[in-house]
């Protein structure tokens, strides 16, 4: 057995690793400090690793600039200094890696980072795809604790963090990004529920105090690039023992901290007038970082009136040439009311009608107000919260905690009771850490499975009428909450698969649907179901096949112990069976 439980929390915006030996009479849970460069020439160690890759060519760094202590020659960085020299050099940096890893609107397997959109990058300049960025933060994670510990991470229990948002595919990208990054031992674990779970951690056996049967936790996880919620339900078995289960994730919401942050910057920029529109971009990155701390002063129930914001000058007039403003209390309304207005119980996000012609990019969310996301996703599920749990930096701010807090005590008439004890920072690591303890038995484990009902399409047979496609219906392959490592086969019905050619798979998921069984047959219009990435594949033919064959099969869905979803087809007559799954070079592989 590994010696170390590991937990790995991939932030789109910071990394974090935290672990226990678990072979300790009494394993506590540790945090890894991380080597990494955080000025040209300079490593130092910190508790989190910045999101962000900088790929510069050798005439933007001097050689050995970026040198780490395991890579001497390293011709890119991750971290602080990529962060840092990133607003200098921006056609060399990649942010936001995680969110493209879960956007269908993009070949996530193509080298499209640093994103320009349809502009052809130049030959000089490199890009990565969003696999290949996420595993080269790994990749880092795994150096600095190899440099640190006496175990080599690839031989230990490791616990990989994802949003509970994430579908699929985006799952399956985040395990083939580890493989890259020499980790194969890796199980998924959603976000939330980590944040739950270092939540039980730090109150041992009293978190049976604090929660009773019935009771509903609303996990508000808002971090720097995403806001993701999750409800948790606690129960009484039968024999008066609580047990915990995750009813509900929400949506992918690509909005949080960080739309903050460039608010409160353009509000210093309006009040330096003229010399504000003429920062340069290095001067623009100094300010919003500025921004992002005086935003957790000010956000603090005591904090002071007004923080100062000074901008070094550039260049010949570093110091004299500084530019200096400041953040007001006052200026925090515009953050409250922008995001966390007081909307009504049931209320949808904003629809902005779009233009006929846009940049292609993220889909980031158009209604900024994090609240009414709120209030759709529990209107969405008809749930009302007991309790709730705060976690991500942005949750730091105790006016936005009250505010937040406020809004749902109007909708459902009671204050919600919140659990406290955790680290908004690191408790996804610290919580991914301890679930790898849960998984020896050494502690409550909360009843999850897949996040979604899963659906295949399944073309229906009619005769062909000119301009019109045959009707698809969708086939549930694996319902909501079906548990890893588990596997579900199917209802015998009369199903053919097409062999020896290529074909496309589509799928279908929905997060409300969860009174699904397998084998249901639905329209996938009538129940608005969201169609996710499909799969490109030419399946082999068998012996006495031949190409476009179509064969008689029965379907069998298996949910991984990775947490990843397989289909299989089985021939009803032979032995014949094939595996449809994405793989990192053409999103299908033939087997």
């Amino acid at each position: 057995m590994a010696r170390y439980v590991i937990g790995i929390d991939l932030g789109t915006t910071n990394c974090a690793v935290a672990y226990c030996d678990s072979a300790s009479e009494d394993p506590t849970l540790e945090l890894l400090e991380i080597e990494q460069v955080v000025a040209p020439g300079e490593v130092s160690s910190k508790s989190g690793l910045p999101s962000f890759l900088l790929m510069p060519s050798q005439h933007e760094m001097a050689a050995g600039s970026m040198a780490l202590p395991w890579s001497e020659e390293a011709d890119y960085c991750v971290g602080t200094l990529a962060r840092a020299r990133g607003s200098e050099l921006p056609h060399r940096l990649v942010s936001s890696a995680k969110s493209w890893l879960s956007y269908a609107g993009v070949d996530r397997s193509a080298d499209i980072l640093p994103w320009r959109g349809s502009d052809e990058a130049p030959e000089d300049e490199t890009q990565i795809s969003p696999v290949g960025a996420s595993a080269r933060y790994l990749m880092h994670l795994r150096s600095a604790w190899d440099h640190r510990m006496p175990e080599p991470m690839a031989d230990q229990d490791i616990l990989l963090t994802v949003p509970a948002s994430f579908d699929v595919v985006a799952k399956e990208l985040t395990v083939v990004a580890a493989r890259e990054a020499g980790l194969g031992n890796v199980t998924l674990l959603e976000e939330p529920q980590a944040a739950f779970y270092s939540w039980l951690a730090q109150n041992g056996d009293g978190w049976r105090n604090q929660l009773k049967s019935g009771d509903l936790a609303l996990v508000c996880d808002i971090g720097g690039g995403t806001s993701d919620f999750s409800l948790i339900s606690a129960n009484d078995d039968g024999e008066g023992n609580l047990t915990l289960e995750r009813v509900a994730v929400g949506e992918h919401i690509l909005l949080g901290g960080d739309n903050m942050d460039l608010t409160l910057a353009q509000v210093v920029i309006q009040r330096l007038g003229e010399k504000g529109k003429k920062l340069k971009p290095s001067q623009y990155r100094a300010l919003v970082l500025a921004c992002a701390r005086a935003k957790e002063t000010l956000l603090s129930k005591d904090g002071p009136d007004s923080v100062p914001i000074s901008i070094l000058g550039a260049g010949s007039k570093l110091i004299g040439g500084a530019l200096k403003s400041e953040l007001k209390t006052e200026d925090v309304s515009i953050l409250l009311k922008g995001f966390f207005p007081d909307v009504k119980a049931g209320d949808a996000p904003k629809q902005r009608r779009a233009l006929g012609l846009k940049e292609l990019g993220l889909p980031y969310a158009t209604d900024p107000a994090i609240t009414r996301h709120l209030a759709a996703f529990l209107a969405k599920h008809d749930k009302q919260p007991t309790v709730v749990l705060w976690n991500g930096g942005v949750m730091k701010g105790e006016r936005i905690r009250e505010s937040i807090s406020n809004t749902l005590e109007g909708w459902f008439g009671n204050p919600l009771r919140s659990l406290e004890g955790t680290d908004l920072d690191l408790a996804v690591a610290h919580g991914a850490a301890y679930y790898g303890l849960v998984r020896q038995g050494k502690g409550i484990r909360i009843r999850g499975g897949t996040a979604r009902s899963y659906y295949i399409g399944v073309e229906g047979s009619a005769p062909a009428i000119p301009g019109f496609e045959p009707p698809i219906k969708a086939l549930c392959v694996a319902p909501f909450g079906m548990e890893e490592g588990s596997t579900e086969d199917l209802p015998e019905e009369e199903m053919g698969l097409v062999i020896g050619e290529p074909t496309t798979f589509r799928f279908f998921a929905s997060t409300s649907r969860q009174e699904d069984a397998v084998g249901a047959l639905i329209d996938p219009e009538e129940c608005e179901l969201q169609e996710i990435a499909p799969i490109e594949a030419n399946l082999a033919p068998e012996a006495g096949q031949e190409s476009g064959d179509v064969v008689p099969v029965y379907l069998a869905a298996n949910v991984t112990e990775l947490g990843t979803l397989e289909l299989w087809g089985y021939a009803k007559e032979g032995e014949g069976r094939w595996k449809l799954e994405y793989s990192l070079r053409d999103n299908a592989e033939v087997l």
